[in-house]
């Protein structure tokens, strides 16, 4: 993937993933408030830049629901809580595919 096909694709994923986070969550909340299993999952990351890594928890942190708690860079690994854990791997790999493929592209340590 090309680094401006990657922008375009960050640029257009981001606000679509706020809004659809934001949705999912408010009927969370509303529906059942004491059936939600909040809780902290680790998630690894590939080869990304430290620029790359922040700024993948902040992409995190702005989709309502997910909150990055700790980047630890050597690990290659981020400490996310979750408002609901009951379908933790699908939510770790949309975040993989929405968010940390394009910022691979921009960010992406070279060997």
């Amino acid at each position: 993937m090309n680094r401006i096909l990657a922008l375009v694709l960050l640029a257009v994923r981001l606000p679509t993933a706020i809004v659809r986070s934001g949705l999912q969550t408010t009927l969370l909340i509303l529906r059942q408030p004491r059936g939600l299993t909040p809780g902290f999952v680790d998630y690894r990351y590939g080869p990304l830049t430290s620029t790359g890594a922040v700024l993948l928890g902040c992409l995190i942190s702005l989709t309502p629901g997910t909150t990055t708690v700790e980047i630890d860079e050597e690990g290659r690994s981020l400490k996310l809580h979750l408002l609901d854990t009951r379908d933790a791997e699908t939510d770790l790999d949309e975040i993989r595919t929405q968010f940390e493929i394009p910022l691979r592209a921009l960010f992406g340590e070279t060997p």
